[in-house]
């Protein structure tokens, strides 16, 4: 089991042409796996992906190893003629993850053991969900109200993923600081509602502070509406 902790958090940049089928769908579209792990995967087609829903797919590996996954679109990126999306698993069987695992134990051996020690060097989990969540530069108004002191404040996001905010605020927030926070969104909606804790803090003028905030939860629809928008 030790071994098997080790692995979950690693992300293996394979870059292997697969095929790939989405759920109701009669025929397999061709696809490029740039890197996957057990918690998503970032792949490279020619067609678009249905936006706002989860998408449930399967994806043949190779002749001897496929796996099946609930997955939410993160982001996408236009390159040239292609579309790049980052898949977050949102469910996925293990033994679906133990097939991820044995293909790469098979097909990428000295890549899946550089990244065990590499993982463990770089602080695991931490690493990867930064990877998985990417962070998009995005200047938004943020209300928010500090738990802790039951008071009200106002803030700008300097970037945004679905996992987390920079923030930059006049006044200082302290780590651990339990927030609820509002995003003003520019699309004539409603504000986002989220809630989330100060991971650091640090002043940057006189009376200018910036924050990092980490959300209980990762919000992957409200994270594609603001995305519209920027």
């Amino acid at each position: 089991m030790e071994q098997q902790d080790k692995r979950k958090f690693n992300r293996w940049q394979i870059d292997r042409a697969v095929e790939a089928r989405l759920e109701g769908a009669e025929a397999c579209f061709n696809c490029r796996i740039k890197d996957i792990s057990f918690k998503g995967v970032m792949i490279v087609l020619a067609q678009k992906l249905p936006p706002d829903t989860f998408l449930r797919l399967t994806v043949n590996l190779s002749d001897d190893f496929s796996f099946q996954a609930e997955a939410w679109v993160v982001w996408h990126k236009k390159i040239a003629e292609a579309n790049v999306y980052g898949l977050y698993f949102s469910r996925i069987a293990d033994s679906d993850k133990e097939k991820i695992y044995k293909f790469i134990l098979k097909y990428f051996p000295r890549l899946l053991y550089n990244k065990w020690w590499k993982g463990l060097n770089e602080g695991g989990e931490n690493m990867e969900d930064r990877r998985i969540f990417s962070r998009f530069v995005a200047k938004l108004t943020v209300k928010f109200l500090d738990l802790a002191r039951n008071k009200e404040g106002l803030a700008e996001t300097r970037d945004i993923s679905a996992k987390g905010l920079g923030l930059v605020a006049s006044e200082e927030l302290a780590e651990h600081t339990p927030l609820e926070l509002w995003v003003v969104v520019p699309d004539k909606g409603e504000p986002l509602y989220t809630r989330g804790e100060v991971a650091w803090s640090e002043r940057i003028g006189a009376h200018k502070f910036k924050a990092g905030v980490n959300l209980e939860k990762a919000d992957l629809m409200g994270m594609a509406r603001i995305l519209r928008t920027i």
